[in-house]
């Protein structure tokens, strides 16, 4: 691979193994969200791009080159893609900062990870056992696992490689073929990571990448009748099309979607640590990401002097260039989501909540998407600020009582991502995170990801799991085999006044 990025990078398809432009040629500007300026052009895939992808990857899969590849071999083939992704890390966290505006210091504590996933799956792939199920009568009854087919990988652009990752490492373990739909502001880093798996053996028309509109692409690829499973982050609304279109089909889902995370701070945890928990879970990535802080839910006995130390901690925060070491907290996404964060805050100081620190663009950053890092407090729970997914470097500061009310509001939402409790009272963790209607909940931390722990919500947060082994076990379906072991065969209908076995 190249060590240098180029100053212009372009996104193209890549269908059956070559990197084509659109058919109609159109493209879309890759802005840098830090500036504002065009750094690439995306390829705009049509429904006629979409439905050669997919052609290509059944094509690929009927043709049984890495589907009927022994284990062993894709195992391989994984953990040396997972090497040669490793040996490029300093080149990944680069793209994904200057492409999505992440600061530089967490691109690369988040990237560095991501080898470790493939090689989770490679492993799993190899040691995943199936099952000999007891049955009545002289038969052997096994399971086998079957790859699905065709799968629809299709991520957001918050975290691009780290959702891809999720996704991409079990489907190809399970030996699947995939189209990728990436976010069309965040390609640049799934067209490097593809070129790797080429690298690295991945035979030709396994993966696939559509670029390209949602509402046209992304739309086309969801409902395509050969897909047999999707795979989406992203809003719950547009979710719950695409969980509708791929119904259609009767084609399985995961689904990743929106969350209002909450933070449920007891006045028994120490205040230095609470202040630094509640504000890593609401501000990092700029609070673009569905398991963010966005309720801090704080015991009211502790509740005035969180206020004041939480304002100087999130006051505190360095915005600015992204590529600088020394930057905290990055721009958001785009000049239509700073709009529609500003909007809702100034909904929200309308409505009775109260600013306590930000809510304003930094006067001394004149490109670029920049929010200042900004706290609400006095919320009422049951508010647009108290309810719905800002997506933005916004969280909420919220007095509860006593258990059963920092337990009912925590709970009083539409989502079920994440939640998070902060107590050394360690019956009341484990009380308390049994009694959350969340698909994943921390004690005194947050924002915890492994690739053996699986990942995903209750609620309007979505369907199905990413990571562990539930997400292996998703990208297959079990056949089970019936083996006669008698060595006779039923004469059902001979006359002979024998009760016979049906079933």
């Amino acid at each position: 691979m190249d060590t240098a990025l180029p100053n212009h990078l372009n996104a193209q398809l890549f269908i059956d193994g070559e990197w084509t432009d659109a058919e109609s040629g159109r493209t879309m500007d890759v802005v840098n969200p830090a500036t504002g300026g065009v750094i690439g052009a995306l390829a705009a895939a049509t429904a006629g791009d979409v439905d050669r992808a997919v052609q290509a990857a059944q094509r690929a899969f009927d043709g049984g080159a890495w589907r009927d590849m022994p284990v062993q071999q894709r195992a391989r083939i994984l953990n040396r893609f997972a090497d040669l992704f490793e040996a490029d890390l300093e080149q990944f966290y680069k793209l994904e900062t200057l492409n999505n505006g992440r600061p530089i210091s967490e691109t690369r504590a988040q990237i560095s990870r991501l080898p470790q996933f493939y090689r989770y799956f490679a492993a799993l792939a190899l040691t995943r056992r199936s099952d000999v199920i007891p049955i009545e009568g002289p038969y052997l009854c096994y399971t086998q696992r079957v790859a699905l087919g065709v799968v629809a990988l299709m991520t957001s652009f918050n975290h691009p490689l780290m959702i891809l990752s999720k996704s991409l490492a079990p489907a190809l373990a399970t030996g699947n073929s995939v189209v990728i739909k990436a976010s069309e502001q965040t390609p640049l880093t799934t067209v490097r990571l593809v070129r790797l798996l080429v690298e690295a053996g991945v035979p030709k028309g396994v993966v696939n990448v559509v670029n390209g509109e949602g509402r046209e692409a992304g739309a086309a690829l969801a409902s395509h009748p050969l897909i047999r499973k999707v795979v989406f982050t992203g809003g719950t609304d547009v979710g719950r099309s695409i969980g509708e279109a791929a119904a259609r089909n009767f084609a399985l889902t995961t689904l990743e979607l929106g969350g209002k995370g909450a933070v449920i701070l007891f006045d028994d945890f120490d205040m230095e640590r609470a202040v630094n928990g509640a504000a890593f879970a609401a501000f990092i990535g700029a609070g673009q990401t569905c398991v963010c802080g966005a309720r801090i839910l704080v015991q009211r006995s502790m509740y005035a002097e969180f206020l004041e130390r939480f304002r100087v901690k999130a006051s505190g925060i360095r915005v600015g260039d992204p590529t600088d070491p020394k930057t905290q907290l990055g721009p958001v996404i785009s000049e239509r989501s700073r709009q529609r964060i500003l909007a809702m805050l100034e909904r929200g100081t309308q409505t009775g909540a109260k600013l306590l620190t930000g809510g304003t663009v930094p006067q001394a950053l004149k490109t670029g998407f920049f929010i200042e890092p900004t706290v609400m407090y006095d919320v009422p729970p049951e508010s647009e600020m108290g309810q719905d997914e800002v997506f933005g470097p916004v969280t909420v500061v919220i007095p509860f009582d006593d258990e059963a009310d920092a337990i009912r509001i925590a709970n009083a939402t539409q989502f079920g991502l994440a939640a998070s409790v902060w107590t050394q009272d360690v019956a009341r963790a484990h009380r308390v995170a049994s009694k959350l209607e969340f698909g994943m909940v921390w004690v005194n931390d947050h924002h915890r990801l492994d690739p053996a722990s699986p990942w995903g919500g209750f609620k309007n947060s979505g369907v199905g799991r990413e990571t562990g082994i539930e997400s292996f076990d998703q990208f297959s379906e079990p056949r089970a085999v019936t083996v006669n072991t008698s060595g006779k065969t039923v004469d059902w209908y001979a006359d002979d006044g024998e009760l016979k076995r049906l079933n």
